[in-house]
């Protein structure tokens, strides 16, 4: 059975946490300079939960690599957090901006050889 990264990832974000869910953007949002951008995300739950969906695959997919895929990985997610930021506060903008992002993680983690 094919287990959708987010599941994987969600499973061991819970066991981390002690059974608590993650409530909160990937960033500080009680943090002074925030960008427009981060505010706005965070006033919007449904942009802050695929925030958290987003870096939590993010996180466990970047640990999988070594060190070469690992630092593309990184390079990606810095030139998409570019992109995000380019939305501003348009909220269709970036919920798209991380529709895209999330499905690339998702297709990062589909690629990789598992045992059955």
């Amino acid at each position: 059975m094919k287990m959708p990264l987010i599941a994987t990832a969600c499973a061991l974000s819970l066991l981390c946490a002690g059974g608590s869910p993650v409530l909160a953007a990937s960033f500080d949002c009680d943090a002074a300079g925030l960008s427009p951008n981060e505010q706005t995300i965070c006033g919007n739950r449904t942009l802050d939960d695929q925030d958290v969906e987003m870096a939590t695959m993010y996180t466990f997919l970047v640990g999988l690599f070594a060190m070469g895929q690992a630092g593309e990985m990184r390079d990606q997610q810095t030139a998409w957090l570019k992109q995000r930021e380019a939305c501003g506060t348009d909220v269709a903008c970036i919920k798209a901006a991380y529709d895209t992002r999330i499905a690339q993680l998702q297709k990062a983690y589909d690629a990789i050889d598992k045992p059955i």
